[in-house]
């Protein structure tokens, strides 16, 4: 089969809709699909056996209503289409109704203290908007997810509002400057998925990768990532394979899987889709998630998907690179070549940078996790301070707005805002800035400090509803002007001051702009213990509340969920790392003592006064420190207990950030010291050496 027969053949999609359903039919769900249109329950009816027919003809037996719980993972309960007869036969049925709804157990769903055990029931509905699939023998129905009493619990609910919001504040603006035609402004989203592969074997032999994704100890092996060998090399045999075989499963289920390279570290890779409607880069990029990890168990490899697996080399992102399309294909964030589009460019430029500026703390929270502190501030992803990077050209322009002066963009064109905004200016007006952590590239900006594990969805909410927030500001100030070239200048170069604190085109790791930062008072949560919480402070929930996309109550207990989040990762690793320490760390270190004794006696009784001083020296370094090994091991553990008389989640999560965290490296730093001087036949699992370079 050829590619293009290949692509989205096991989805139900608009070409499949055409052909599959009656012309006036599909006319209505495309006006649903498009416009928001109410779906009548006739034609969902249509739909749903259509829908039926085509998966049945596919192999599916089952159907599921597929959501983003708060677990930051998918969910799925499968139903078969089988329905009985009279006669004892059966057939195979679906309805509009089982389409449209759907009604799993919320009860055991993460609901931040919204919902009671007992209060079990919870609904699914139909997204119509994201396109329906075949995946092993179940059609796969992407749907939003909510409590009997109709509190939202996933993450598409509110993404979707978000959405609407930034639509409806976009197409004010749109229409401020003539343009009457767009129905719709779309955010759109294309997400560069990094994740290491390794063999599957190593992965089993270590319980901290079973249990944790990441490895809890490791000795930084001879080499790792200094000779920059592996970036962008050639691809190795096993791993082009499994390549090959991912992306015809993406491609099957429609996802516009694009480049394919090595990252920086060994073992590390990165997969590129294509640009596409935020809700559905959400889905497909969790369906990529899922897919990566099943394929990778058919090729005998391991994918991690952990912000930073190892130690000592680069962790892994989800560059979520963040744009603003209108229905009809014109790109909102590109400056465009003509004086409306480069003014119309301008006030979008500056609503995004005001949005960043004033909500720093969201942007910064919406990346927050246990996984992610190891790896934000590190020399392959951005500090944990927000700024943004335009470039040099713009920020020219930025500056002569600011002055008052013209702008003759190296002789191209004289600027005047309202009149000729802008000159023409190529795609990419500037070098990339790989240590920033919001940065402008072209047409669009990414957002380089979302983690490898998460949810698209959490960022693009983020974004979303602070750009709306600013656009609606915006618009209720210029729709009121007399004049609005004059007001649209003045709105400007007034919010450029105001917010170019935000920006920054230089070096984000060096320690000169976490000062710099400081001064123009930046924020600069280093942890997740200190970002989440201000996701619940007075002005955030007032945000969210004007603009539809979450209630105080929602925005409460979904701050006490990531809060537990963090708190029960990291009860687990302590865990784990006890558990390591004490049963394969310390009794191996102390076999290769008591063997290392036995040598250097034998050798004292058969050569008397030999000199055995490494002997010697290395039983009392490994006596020394695999006691402090069982210090920190019962230190943690006291601590452990310690944790649990908190009632309180913000002061829990703090408690594990500074008091649990420093053992847990004191404990590491001991195991690692040691692994060193113990011979690898001791040694109890496979270290760094062995799972990077074994592939």
């Amino acid at each position: 089969m050829s590619i293009p027969e290949l692509f989205a053949s096991d989805v139900f999609n608009r070409q499949v809709m055409q052909d599959k359903l009656p012309k006036e039919i599909y006319k209505s769900l495309i006006r649903t699909i498009d416009e928001g249109a109410p779906l009548d329950m006739s034609v969902a009816n249509v739909v749903a056996n259509a829908m039926k027919d085509w998966a049945v003809e596919k192999g599916a037996t089952h159907y599921t209503h597929w959501f983003q719980p708060m677990t930051g993972i998918t969910a799925e309960k499968h139903d078969s289409f089988i329905s009985p007869m009279k006669d004892g036969k059966v057939i195979m049925e679906f309805s509009g109704k089982e389409l449209v709804v759907g009604e799993p157990d919320a009860s055991s769903f993460p609901s931040g203290g919204v919902r009671a055990t007992f209060e079990a029931r919870g609904y699914t509905a139909w997204d119509p908007t994201s396109f329906a699939f075949v995946k092993d023998g179940t059609l796969y129905i992407p749907t939003a997810f909510f409590s009997y009493s109709g509190e939202v619990l996933d993450k598409k609910t509110p993404l979707l509002k978000s959405m609407a919001a930034l639509s409806r504040q976009a197409l004010r603006i749109l229409r401020l400057f003539g343009n009457t035609s767009a129905k719709q402004v779309h955010s759109t989203v294309g997400a560069e998925q990094e994740y290491f592969l390794i063999d599957k074997k190593m992965y089993d032999a270590r319980k901290d990768l079973v249990f944790t994704g990441r490895t809890l100890f490791g000795a930084k092996p001879p080499k790792g990532q200094e000779l920059e060998d592996h970036y962008f090399g050639a691809i190795k045999t096993r791993i082009s394979a499994y390549m090959k075989e991912l992306d015809e499963e993406l491609w099957k289920k429609g996802i516009l899987a694009k480049t394919k390279h090595n990252e920086v570290a060994p073992c590390q890779h990165e997969l590129a889709p294509v640009f596409t409607t935020t809700n559905v880069a959400s889905d497909q990029n969790q369906l990529m998630m899922e897919t990566m990890k099943k394929v990778a168990e058919k090729h005998g490899l391991y994918c991690l998907l952990h912000e930073k697996p190892f130690a000592g080399i680069n962790g892994s992102g989800k560059h979520n690179n963040w744009s603003l399309s209108t229905d009809r294909g014109a790109n909102l964030l590109d400056p465009g070549s003509t004086p409306s589009e480069n003014g119309q460019f301008m006030l979008f430029l500056t609503a995004v940078i005001a949005a960043v500026n004033e909500h720093q703390d969201l942007l910064r929270l919406s990346v927050a996790s246990a996984g992610n502190d190891h790896r934000l501030g590190a020399n392959e992803a951005p500090p944990a301070i927000v700024s943004v990077f335009l470039g040099e050209e713009l920020e020219e322009v930025i500056e002569s707005l600011i002055k008052g002066v013209k702008y003759n963009g190296n002789g191209k064109r004289t600027m005047k805002l309202g009149v000729d905004t802008l000159p023409e200016l190529p795609k990419d007006t500037t070098d990339r800035n790989r240590t920033s952590p919001f940065a402008f590239t072209g047409n669009k900006f990414e957002f380089r400090m979302v983690g490898s594990s998460f949810s698209l969805a959490g960022p693009n909410i983020i974004l979303n509803t602070i750009v709306a927030d600013v656009l609606g500001r915006y618009a209720d100030e210029l729709e009121k002007a007399a004049d609005f070239n004059a007001a649209l200048h003045d709105l400007v170069v007034r919010e450029i001051k105001k917010n170019k604190r935000i920006l920054f085109n230089g070096n984000n790791y060096s320690e000169e702009w976490a000062k710099e930062a400081e001064k123009r008072g930046l924020y600069n949560f280093r942890t997740a213990a200190e970002a989440l919480p201000h996701f619940a402070d007075k002005e955030n929930i007032a945000l969210f509340e004007r603009n539809g996309v979450f209630t105080a109550r929602e925005v409460v207990t979904r701050t006490e969920i990531m809060l537990e989040n963090y708190c029960k990762v990291l009860n687990i690793e302590a865990l784990t790392m006890i558990e390591m320490a004490k049963k394969d760390i310390y009794p191996a270190v102390n076999s290769y003592i008591v063997s290392l004794g036995e040598a250097l006696r034998c050798k004292t009784s058969i050569l008397p006064g030999i000199a055995c001083g490494t002997d010697e020296r290395t039983i009392r370094r490994l006596a020394a420190g695999n006691d402090a090994l069982g210090e920190r091991a019962e230190e943690l553990e006291g601590l452990l207990v310690e944790s649990k008389a908190y009632e309180n989640t913000a002061e829990l999560a703090k408690f594990f950030a500074d008091k649990v965290i420093p053992v847990m490296r004191e404990l590491r730093a001991s195991a690692d010291g040691m692994e060193m001087c113990v011979s690898a036949k001791y040694w109890p699992f496979p270290t760094y050496g062995d799972i990077l370079f074994s592939i």
